[in-house]
């Protein structure tokens, strides 16, 4: 049984995402978890950035759901 909270397996799968979106001078925080949704905040340079929202969806989302298949979605605060 996995033992770990679903905010630290979240930490975990954005971590694995994290050196991409710190590339480009940006980066990803955990706000909080809420009915199967995990609410980020980007930040640096991806707070302002068009593709933002490209990079939540289909970047870090997928990354998440893949490794915390009990979160329905990420959204963006």
């Amino acid at each position: 049984m996995n033992t770990a909270t679903v905010e630290s397996r979240i930490e975990t799968a954005l971590d694995r995402i994290r050196p991409m979106i710190r590339r480009d001078g940006g980066d990803v925080w955990l706000i909080k978890v809420e009915d199967a949704i995990a609410y980020v905040q980007m930040i640096g340079a991806c707070g302002g950035c068009p593709a933002s929202n490209a990079t939540l969806k289909g970047g870090i989302e997928a990354v998440v759901r893949e490794d915390v298949p009990e979160i329905l979605a990420v959204e963006q605060l």
